[in-house]
């Protein structure tokens, strides 16, 4: 989880506050399983996830595509040096002049879920292609993304008619089985539902070329988790099943999955204490916490590995929490994580797994904490 090469930039940068470090040689790794994986099928890296800039260039350089959530993000992926044609714009909630900033990018693929935003790209994107994406219950996954996004298919027809009314491109259907899924037969029940509306639409002549199958593909905390290969076998024998040998163009969207366990944040412990005298569990406070990119600790839906320099010593629960003024800032206390039981005020621990959605998540400011440094190795 935390490489050598991370271990050598903590050991001689020692830096004061929490930071994020990433190997960028797992980030390589893992796309390059990926392809082996499904090699049919086009990765688009979710900028969202970590868009540092030396990772964007990375998989520029390896041929990536990217799901963009912005039109900032966007520029981000253009700065890296990918062409305008990599880039599809996978956010279904968008103002119409973040729409048309895009399209004079060059940025020609949208995604909607219901006809209000057909109607915007129409007028701010014109001809542009059109990915409708459908709903999922994210059943099996720890950060689900259901009922936000994504529409029921009887509106994913009419959403699709009325782009083909609008002089646009209907050209793809889309759905996320919910991002940490690790079940790999979860995309089962997102390719029966997408053939339906594909079979439908292709009775009223819209060709559907284009599949986004999401992400959804997990990262590795406490426990293991299929590789990408269990993922692959699984989603192909599912588009077999449900398209035989109509399989159209097939596209998957991987964030966590790529550079999750790509990263370590290095965190310092700033106080230890009790509540009361007959109280069983000590507190932890860290110098990082929600509001410093451990967002995804809400609800304690993600877990985090957690390392020190104590080994393989005897470890006692303990409740971990983060250092700003909000009582929300607790990241697990329901299930208490165990630490040494002679852990330090000063000491540091290595949290893993931290490469996806934390320097995202981070606040600029809150409490005057600074944005979590992000350092690329």
């Amino acid at each position: 989880m935390t490489t050598r090469k991370i271990l050598n930039f903590l050991d001689c940068r020692d830096p004061a506050g929490p930071c994020l470090v990433v190997d960028l040689e797992i980030v390589r790794k893992t796309y390059r399983a990926l392809q082996r994986a499904l090699p049919q099928t086009r990765i688009h890296y979710a900028v969202k996830a970590n868009p540092a800039p030396e990772i964007l260039e990375l998989l520029a350089g390896l041929g990536a595509s990217f799901d963009v959530a912005s039109v900032a993000e966007a520029r981000m992926v253009l700065e890296a040096g990918a062409p305008t044609c990599s880039i599809s714009y996978g956010n279904t909630i968008k103002k119409e002049r973040d729409i048309a900033q895009a399209h004079r990018l060059g940025v020609r693929q949208f995604a909607v879920d219901c006809p209000a935003e057909v109607e915007k790209i129409a007028r701010s994107a014109p001809g542009s292609q059109v990915i409708c994406r459908l709903l999922s219950d994210g059943a099996g996954a720890e950060w689900p993304l259901s009922r936000k996004f994504g529409c029921d298919p009887s509106v994913a027809t009419g959403v699709m008619r009325l782009a083909r009314q609008r002089g646009l491109d209907p050209c793809g259907l889309s759905f996320h089985v919910g991002s940490q899924q690790t079940d790999p037969r979860a995309w089962q029940r997102g390719l029966e539902q997408a053939a339906k509306v594909v079979h439908t639409l292709a009775g009223e002549g819209i060709l559907i070329r284009c599949l986004n199958l999401g992400g959804g593909f997990p990262a590795r905390y406490l426990s293991d988790v299929p590789g990408p290969g269990d993922y692959g076998r699984e989603i192909q024998r599912a588009l077999r099943t449900h398209f035989g040998n109509a399989i159209p163009d097939t596209v998957i969207e991987p964030g966590r999955g790529l550079v999750g366990n790509a990263g370590t944040i290095k965190s310092e412990v700033v106080l230890i204490s009790t509540k009361s005298p007959d109280d069983p569990l000590q507190w932890v406070y860290l110098d990082i916490g929600k509001f410093g990119g451990l967002a995804e600790t809400m609800g304690e839906a993600i877990r985090y590995p957690l390392k020190t320099r104590y080994g393989n010593t005897a470890t006692v629960p303990y409740i971990l929490a983060g250092p700003t003024c909000d009582s929300a800032d607790v990241l697990y206390e329901q299930r208490p994580c165990r630490l040494p039981h002679n852990l330090q005020i000063g000491d540091d621990v290595l949290i893993e797994g931290t490469g996806a959605y934390t320097s995202t998540y981070a606040s600029v400011g809150f409490n005057g904490f600074g944005p979590l440094e992000v350092h690329v190795v």
